[in-house]
Formats: C-alpha cells, sequence, structure tokens
C-alpha cells in the first residue's frame, strides 16, 4: 500500500511539473529578415515571460541588424516608423516610447540578447505583436504574441 501511495505520489509530482507553464521562448534571427516563429503564446500563469533573441546569421548588426520588440498590434508599424529617426545605438526606438513594452537591444551575427517582462502588462484578449525596427524591416519580421 504505502509503495502504492509513493508511485502515485512521484507520479503526481512528474507530471505536475510536466504541466508547469514554459515561460520563456527562444527566438533566432537571421540574414533573411526572418525570425523562427511567427506566433509566441504566454501562458496566464506566467509571472514573468523572457525571450531569448539569437542572430544566426553572418553579418553584423549595421549592416542587417535584428531586434525583438513587444507591443500592441496597432502600435507595432507607428513605433517602427518612429524608430527610424533614433539611431542604432537607440536601437532604431524613440527614447521614452510609452508604447513599447518590452525590448531588446539590436544584435548582429552570432549575438544574443534578452528581454524579461511583467506579464500583468499584457492583457487576455488584447492583440500583441513582436517586430523588429531595424529600418525596413517590420515588413517581413513580425508576429503575434497572445496571452492564454
Amino acid at each position: 500500500m504505502i509503495r502504492k501511495l509513493v508511485a502515485v505520489s512521484l507520479l503526481t509530482l512528474a507530471s505536475g511539473h510536466l504541466l508547469a507553464a514554459e515561460c520563456s521562448v527562444d527566438v533566432d534571427s537571421t540574414d533573411q529578415m526572418t525570425y523562427s516563429t511567427k506566433n509566441i503564446d504566454i501562458d496566464k500563469s506566467c509571472k514573468t515571460f523572457t525571450v531569448n533573441l539569437t542572430h544566426s546569421g553572418s553579418l553584423p548588426k549595421n549592416v542587417m541588424g535584428h531586434n525583438w520588440v513587444l507591443a500592441k498590434e496597432a502600435d507595432a508599424q507607428p513605433v517602427a516608423t518612429d524608430g527610424l529617426s533614433a539611431s542604432i545605438d537607440k536601437n532604431y526606438l524613440k527614447d521614452g516610447d510609452a508604447r513599447v513594452i518590452a525590448h531588446t537591444k539590436i544584435i548582429g551575427a552570432g549575438e544574443k540578447d534578452s528581454v524579461t517582462f511583467d506579464v500583468s502588462k499584457l492583457t487576455a484578449g488584447e492583440a500583441y505583436a513582436f517586430f523588429c525596427t531595424f529600418p525596413g524591416h517590420i515588413s517581413m519580421m513580425k508576429g503575434i504574441v497572445a496571452v492564454k
């Protein structure tokens, strides 16, 4: 009987671990102006969420740099447009842009950056987008973020 209880307890612990929400995602960016994903689902049980951005291309950041920016979907293009006047040193983001929920820095070939943000800043049911603000990249480098 005790053996059975131990076995059931261990199975419960193991399955609970397997069902735990994944509160991070790895996103790769390339010289072909692509992200490795177009959709990111965030479990509503996550308190924080981390995006780990890598650049697997061979071009430097001043030629083919990429970042990962999160904003409401309706704000994505205006954020990118306003960022055009900012320099690469400012990650092509306007200083103090309140529409930006989270962002990484601009990275080039072989580089990595991460950003962790508070999930409570996102509202379930709201449309969010992630995108690259390097000039011209938002046309191809964008995707959807949803809280589920």
